[in-house]
């Protein structure tokens, strides 16, 4: 055997040059590990970055926040607590399953803190996409995936916000409207609102559009005296009649075949009324069906005059209600562009758990960011002519009700 050969120069610079390979793939994975990973722990710098930046200068004669406390409900419309409760919702989500690619300009991942805030602020405010990134130091992309993984992670998480209310808080809800209008029995009231978009040439078609010519979304909602959302529908073309919008929703069916507002009706007491009931039912305006759970406005004067105006105090619960879910998440209130109509329907329930989650964080609902003309100021409602003979039964007796009511008081 002869002796071993000594390694030629070729292999001696391959020995060499795998040797830097691996030099360099070390520095790599350990500059990699600067960046921290675990995302559990609650980042407490973002809100004095995003403050210092973004906040007004001082005017005592503007609508501007004055000090953090008012600052970050405007940004954000919610207080510091409710918005740490809504990141306890959402934060095994965002740990779990981030958006591919978070990383900011600062070569740090974003925190669950500064994800929520950067949605937040999408949905409150309705600017674009390059804006609210421009205010987090952060791209389209990023504020794209965030906003969509929050949607996903709060419409599986936050769904007990929105549920129809069990016996014990239908007792309270009917005490409340009876309370502030006088109704008895009253389980909420229903009212609905277009949310305005464009569309591309290849998905427009009459049932988009709707009377006033915009291509847009209905959301149709049941709402307490507090108000709060009940129910809501949403996904139906806005061209389609309010009455048919009922029909085609879940609300509908399960009212007509005894599944809700199947509580304890309640007797009338006068002698003349014996035998007479007034069932659970909530209220809508003219564009509703009149049945026998859905009770709307006289259409002829006559003897119950009195009665309408005590039923459109009732029924602002909801016009309301969606004065300050469309002012207070902007979004739904701009005209939305090119949204995917599978999506939408994610974005405006997400808006409504946000609406529930500040009344049922003990938060009122911000007034000065409602509204200041109606939700669909641009929409003449139509008057249904749909009438049930029950539905008929069932307003009288409670115009009866009110009557005999409001004349004992003035007797009184």
């Amino acid at each position: 055997m002869g002796p071993p050969k000594k390694p030629s120069k070729m292999k001696k610079d391959l020995k060499k040059f795998q040797k830097v390979k691996k030099k360099k793939k070390n520095k790599n994975n350990s500059s990699n590990k600067s960046i921290p990973l675990d995302n559990k722990a609650i980042d407490c710098e973002w809100w004095d970055i995003f403050w210092n930046k973004n906040s007004p200068p001082p005017n005592p004669d503007s609508n501007s926040p004055l000090n953090e406390e008012e600052g970050f409900k405007h940004f954000f419309r919610v207080s510091n607590k409710t918005f740490e409760y809504i990141c306890s919702l959402v934060r095994e989500d965002l740990i779990s399953r981030p958006p591919s690619g978070l990383i900011n300009i600062e070569g740090r991942l974003l925190s669950v803190e500064k994800q929520v805030a950067i949605a937040l602020r999408r949905l409150a405010s309705g600017e674009s996409q390059v804006s609210v990134g421009a205010s987090f130091g952060v791209g389209q992309s990023t504020v794209s995936q965030v906003t969509w993984r929050f949607i996903e992670a709060m419409e599986e998480r936050a769904r007990h916000h929105l549920k129809w209310p069990d016996p014990t808080q239908t007792g309270r809800i009917k005490s409340g409207f009876e309370s502030l209008t006088g109704l008895p029995n009253c389980c909420g009231a229903i009212d609905s609102t277009h949310i305005v978009m464009t569309l591309p040439a290849v998905q427009t078609s009459d049932d988009w559009c709707d009377q006033e010519n915009n291509y847009s979304m209905f959301v149709q909602g049941v709402v307490d005296f507090e108000m709060r959302f009940l129910d809501i529908v949403t996904g139906w073309p806005g061209g389609m009649p309010v009455s048919r919008l009922l029909k085609c929703s879940g609300f509908y069916k399960l009212c007509e075949t005894g599944g809700r507002l199947n509580g304890d009706a309640m007797m009338m007491s006068s002698p003349s009324s014996e035998g007479e009931e007034i069932r659970e039912y909530i209220v809508g305006g003219a564009s509703y069906p009149l049945l026998p759970w859905l009770i709307t406005p006289f259409h002829e004067r006559g003897d119950y005059e009195h009665f309408n105006p005590v039923l459109e105090n009732a029924r602002l619960a909801a016009v309301n209600a969606f004065s300050l879910l469309k002012g207070g998440w902007r979004i739904l209130n701009k005209v939305m562009w090119r949204p995917d109509k599978r999506k939408l329907p994610s974005i405006i329930l997400v808006c409504c758990l946000l609406h529930n989650i500040i009344i049922d964080c003990g938060e009122s609902l911000c007034s000065d960011v409602a509204l200041s003309a109606h939700h669909d100021y641009d929409y003449k409602g139509h008057i249904c002519k749909q009438i049930d003979p029950s539905g008929i039964s069932m307003r009288e007796n409670l115009a009866k009700y009110l009557f005999r009511k409001n004349g004992d008081a003035l007797c009184a």
